[in-house]
């Protein structure tokens, strides 16, 4: 059977000599492999260039249930970037954010809010002419809504603490060792109250921003199991400064 979906590349690797295996999150099939022959040949029908990771696609494809890997039969660009291909630390925050969503959507489950947010985030990446350093943050609190951990409660003087373990803020200091004190509770409060459009506005440092970032990857390894190794953030705190 064919299927016409929309779908945002999250990771391309090559297969043979002209081809690759494109992992691409799909808006009404869920996370799916899909071979991508002469992409390497002297006038391909499919080019490289769509398979870039985070590019969003309009795609026609080739489907069966019973199989984890076919084919794509047609494809374009649904958004073009335009500033992302030439701005390193757009680019570095887009790398990271398309690794973490790799490796934490599973599964071929239809989830069209889920493709919608990462859609919206990677277009605002690419348009914002606001700094993008604070993004990756935001978009990791975000993230883990649809993951289905989303911190709960609110950030206040009376509740000064996070608890990692249970995703609440606390008016205690819990007694494992998992929870977020002032001024990072704060930070995560803020990132959870303000709209994608502005969490520029969050002034933070370059300690403060990879102490947070790393704060969110350890909230992630406590709520998905076997949460693997995230590389990309070394480029991202490197680039970012």
């Amino acid at each position: 059977m064919i299927i016409k979906t929309r779908g945002i590349v999250l990771r391309a690797r090559k297969y043979s000599e002209t081809s690759v295996i494109a992992d691409i999150f799909t808006e009404t099939k869920g996370l799916r492999s899909y071979i991508v022959s002469g992409v390497r040949a002297q006038n391909p029908k499919i080019g490289a260039a769509l398979l870039q990771i985070m590019t969003p696609l309009e795609m026609v494809a080739y489907h069966r249930e019973d199989r984890d890997l076919t084919r794509l039969k047609e494809v374009k660009a649904l958004h073009p970037f335009h500033s992302i291909p030439f701005d390193v630390r757009k680019g570095a925050v887009g790398m990271f954010m398309t690794e973490v969503a790799r490796k934490t959507i599973q599964g071929h489950e239809e989830n069209p809010a889920l493709f919608r947010f990462l859609l919206d985030t990677f277009v605002f990446l690419d348009e914002t002419t606001q700094s993008a350093a604070n993004l990756h943050l935001h978009f990791m609190v975000s993230l883990s809504g649809h993951l289905g951990f989303l911190p709960g409660g609110t950030y206040s003087d009376t509740t000064p603490y996070f608890d990692m373990k249970d995703g609440l803020f606390s008016d205690v200091q819990p007694a494992h060792g998992h929870w977020l004190p002032p001024p990072y509770s704060k930070y995560l409060g803020l990132l959870l109250s303000l709209p994608m459009e502005k969490c520029h506005e969050m002034a933070l440092n370059r300690d403060e921003r990879k102490h947070l970032l790393g704060e969110l990857l350890n909230y992630y390894r406590l709520h998905i199991e076997n949460f693997p190794e995230i590389h990309a953030h070394q480029v991202l705190e490197e680039v970012l400064g």
